[in-house]
């Protein structure tokens, strides 16, 4: 550049512009007294041929750029560092307001996008592990307990009334109207739970008009074989007492029916001292079932009036709670068939109800932990069956000592215990007619071997409950260890 003063631009390493100044010649009219080549105070000194001024100018150039880009990467770390793509520290930058000027004229990108992903490629990828939810599936260790107990406490009627209605005669109107009140007791709860996505109100109207039509036919069942006995009216209470239970448990009323059976517990309870006598055994007995039956019709009443009504339909079909029905027929045989040689069994069974609950809880609660740590489909299958094996293993074991403190055999119990809860974990996950179909299966075999005696000789129960048992377990290894089921 030539004119009145030439610039030389250079630009040097640290960024910093360089401008030389030539200042041109110009003629001496007067000289100074003092000496021209001395500098001034206020600049260089100036002679006849002129000399050229230096300026220093510091400009951003690309090293100080880069410095502030780096120094954003590390302010911005903690968030980037999550970052899947370049397009989410974009959204960042614009959240903290970053114009498009500061980041052209600072950071030296032409626009947000080239920045974000200057930042995306600086700062390593880091994922931070989520925090642990709390288990969706842990149990409730005193509902389960309870229920146990309150499956159980029902075989005290018998011990207080086996004295008025002479239970080697005439069991077998009681039999007829368990087994019918168990199956469809089974089929109504399904039912009932089946409403409850659409309300409480909409379960307690079909609980309402399940339970009695559920006794009704059980009475109606059992009086073929009373041949118009007073049993029938044992019969009668039995089935109205199943349903009103049944109506409670579903309905998450458990302390309501320990209170209601509470006469018959203290009348059972004094039995070794005191003969209470014909009229105490059956009036204690009544009275538990009045206070049962009135128990679940106050509950009743009050979920039809408070929960609000979600409207009448035809509901989901009815076909859908037939399997259910089914697996209780066939339980309801099984344990039949095992307490004809092993009575006291089917009451170790019967409490073991509440801890098999706990265990289908915890099943579920260790498969979702297993399916955290699983990294392949074949890792998951593996502590699936690991799971299965555990809760298996938790369940049938202090069976058989309890077995045998009982007098019965020390295989029976523990096989008729794991196809039960088996097939009770299957119907969890909405696999209903393989287990009931399965059962159906072991309760016909070992039920006609039974009645036929083909061949005669020790009972086939623990062999039909192996062979169900070992179809349930790998029906469960098969459709539960895909990690799908459990999503």
């Amino acid at each position: 550049m030539s004119g009145p003063m030439d610039l030389e631009p250079r630009r040097g390493q640290d960024d910093t512009l360089t401008l030389r100044l030539a200042v041109p010649k110009r003629p001496a009219t007067r000289r100074r007294a003092t000496d021209a080549s001395a500098p001034g105070p206020h600049g260089p000194a100036r002679g006849h041929e002129g000399e050229a001024v230096t300026l220093g100018l510091r400009l951003a150039g690309p090293r100080r750029t880069e410095e502030a880009v780096n120094e954003l990467a590390a302010e911005m770390a903690d968030r980037v560092g999550p970052a899947v793509h370049p397009y989410e520290v974009a959204a960042l930058l614009e959240a903290d307001g970053l114009s498009a000027d500061t980041i052209r004229s600072r950071y030296g990108h032409p626009d947000i996008f080239s920045l974000a992903t200057a930042l995306y490629q600086r700062v390593p990828r880091v994922f931070p592990e989520p925090a642990r939810a709390a288990d969706p599936w842990r149990p409730d260790h005193l509902r389960c307990l309870l229920r146990g107990v309150l499956f159980a406490l029902p075989a005290l009627a018998y011990l207080l009334t086996a004295p008025l209605w002479q239970p080697g005669k005439h069991a077998a109107a009681l039999v007829v109207a368990g087994i019918i009140s168990w199956a469809w007791g089974q089929a109504l709860g399904h039912r009932a739970y089946l409403w409850m996505v659409a309300g409480r109100r909409e379960a307690a109207r079909t609980l309402l008009r399940g339970a009695p039509l559920g006794a009704a036919l059980a009475t109606a069942a059992a009086a073929v074989p009373a041949h118009g006995s007073p049993v029938i009216w044992a019969a009668a209470a039995q089935s109205l007492y199943l349903a009103a239970a049944g109506v409670l448990l579903v309905l998450g009323r458990e302390t309501l029916l320990l209170a209601a059976l509470a006469p018959l517990a203290a009348g059972a309870a004094v039995l070794p001292w005191w003969e209470p006598g014909p009229l105490v055994r059956a009036g204690l007995t009544l009275l538990a079932l009045a206070a049962t039956v009135a128990a679940a019709g106050r509950t009743l009443r009050t979920e039809y009036a408070a929960a609000p009504a979600a409207g009448e339909g035809a509901g989901p079909p009815l076909v859908r709670s037939l399997p259910y029905g089914l697996f209780g027929l066939a339980a309801a045989l099984l344990v039949l068939l095992a307490g004809r040689r092993e009575p006291y069994a089917v009451i170790v069974l019967t409490v073991s109800m509440g801890p098999a609950e706990w265990l289908l809880y915890r099943y579920r609660g260790l498969s979702a932990t297993a399916l955290g740590a699983s990294g392949s489909p074949v890792g998951f299958r593996l502590r699936s069956a690991g799971v299965l094996a555990l809760c298996l293993l938790l369940y049938t074991l202090p069976l058989i000592p309890a077995a045998l403190l009982t007098g019965a055999g020390p295989a029976t119990l523990p096989l008729l215990a794991a196809t039960l809860w088996t097939a009770l974990l299957l119907q969890a996950f909405a696999v209903a007619w393989a287990p009931a179909l399965i059962c159906l299966g072991a309760a016909g075999t070992a039920g006609a071997v039974t009645l036929f005696r083909l061949p005669p000789g020790p009972s086939v129960l623990p062999l039909c409950c192996a062979g169900a048992a070992l179809c349930l377990i790998g029906c469960t290894l098969r459709l539960l260890g895909r990690p799908a089921s459990h999503a």
